[in-house]
């Protein structure tokens, strides 16, 4: 199977389906469907036979949910006001074993009961003034290439290679980075859907030494700033279940938990299950 990650088009007189084709995390996801619902889902399931699949995962809308159920499909989050202000509902269906097996979610709950307990009242953060916050353009991309490698032994998307990020950037990929003595330390990035208007907060990274700052809030909030302008009010952002500092900081900023995507994809050392979290930027 080709390792490289493709969007796919897949149209009969009675359905269109778009699919992402994701080799590297062994999983495939149906990102836009209409039509016969039924023959579509038919249609998902011989790719997945064919590129040999470990997950399915379908955005789907709320009136379709029964059907799902009917097909073995089971729900794991669900991002409100997705579809130009209408929820949608992450559905799954795992076709190993190995796949549908995970020994952390408890200990991934417990995580999440305890971070609804922080204090949500941030207090503004200020790092001190040789960090420099700059919006990145192309030619950020291979020093963002690298801060990415020395972060994450693994990630789900190519973003080791400085070509995939320029690539990114030129499809609308929005970057806010952090410089420290010319250097970037810290990043994230806002991938936008213009037609449905939304946008996933995404590739968050930051080195170790430079953590105690509170960099990544300041980030996020700078790409909040920017969707609004742009006129998009659902953010949201999939972090790694066993994180609790990126948990935290999404919590604190006001975005609420929507369900937990299992054995999602491999990033940092393995395939990791990823929290969901969702904010309406039109109340802020």
């Amino acid at each position: 199977m080709n390792q490289t990650a493709s969007t796919i088009y897949l149209e009969g007189s009675s359905y269109f389906l778009e699919v992402y084709l994701d080799p590297f995390n062994k999983r495939i996801r149906v990102d836009n469907y209409r039509g016969n619902t039924k023959l579509l889902l038919e249609k998902a399931e011989e790719l997945v036979e064919q590129h040999q699949a470990e997950k399915l995962i379908i955005k789907g809308r709320s009136e379709d949910c029964l059907l799902f159920f009917e097909y073995g499909l089971q729900p794991e989050a669900v991002v409100d006001r997705y579809f130009l202000g209408s929820d949608a509902h992450f559905y799954s269906k795992f076709y190993t074993q190995e796949r549908k097996r995970n020994d952390h979610w408890i200990t991934e709950d417990g995580m999440i009961r305890s971070i609804y307990q922080l204090d949500t009242s941030i207090q503004k953060a200020y790092p001190p003034k040789e960090y420099e916050l700059r919006k990145a353009d192309e030619s950020c991309a291979a020093e963002l290439a690298a801060l990415y490698r020395q972060v994450f032994q693994i990630y789900p998307t190519p973003l080791h290679h400085p070509e995939y990020v320029k690539k990114a950037m030129q499809e609308g990929t929005v970057y806010y980075v952090f410089f420290y003595q010319g250097k970037i330390v810290s990043a994230a990035s806002a991938e936008i859907n213009a037609f449905y208007k939304n946008a996933e907060l995404t590739d968050c990274a930051t080195l170790t030494e430079h953590r105690k700052y509170g960099l990544m809030k300041i980030i996020l909030q700078e790409l909040e700033a920017e969707l609004k302008g742009q006129g998009i009010f659902c953010a949201y952002s999939i972090a790694r279940s066993l994180s609790f500092g990126m948990n935290a900081v999404l919590y604190q900023l006001g975005y609420s938990y929507r369900g937990r995507l299992m054995n999602n994809c491999y990033i940092y050392d393995k395939l990791e299950n990823m929290n969901m979290w969702v904010k309406n930027l039109a109340n802020c």
